[in-house]
């Protein structure tokens, strides 16, 4: 079956960085779209990052342009998230996400697979 494993996160002061690793297993990673949402403390789950399959189209939400990257290596089934300048306000559970359509999506309904949500949290 498919499995998505997420690295740590961690504590990070305001202004900090943190990189997240997702590990996907049983299928190749070529086969998925693979994105990245975040659950905040009450506020509903929201899109983060999107990367295609080859890598060479990505999509951000606007409150992470310029800060976060998302990556993908398909040669080690892993993808990541560089998040850079981090502020208080991107605390959050962040989850890496996979879908096997052919074309991403924002909305986490159209993610079939995820990783077990990992705590990141930034204090000011």
């Amino acid at each position: 079956q498919v499995q998505l494993v997420e690295s740590e996160g961690g504590l990070v002061q305001a202004g900090g960085s943190l990189r997240l690793y997702c590990i996907v297993s049983g299928r190749p990673l070529t086969n998925f779209v693979m994105a990245w949402f975040r659950h905040p403390p009450g506020k509903e789950r929201e899109f983060v990052a999107g990367i295609s399959r080859s890598g060479g189209n990505t999509d951000y939400a606007d409150f992470v342009k310029g800060r976060f990257t998302i990556s993908r290596d398909n040669g080690k089934n892993a993808a990541s998230l560089q998040m850079n300048y981090l502020m208080p306000e991107d605390t959050a559970v962040y989850y890496c996400a996979a879908t096997g359509s052919s074309r991403g999506s924002t909305d986490y309904n159209e993610y079939e697979y995820w990783g077990q949500g990992t705590q990141v949290t930034v204090s000011s």
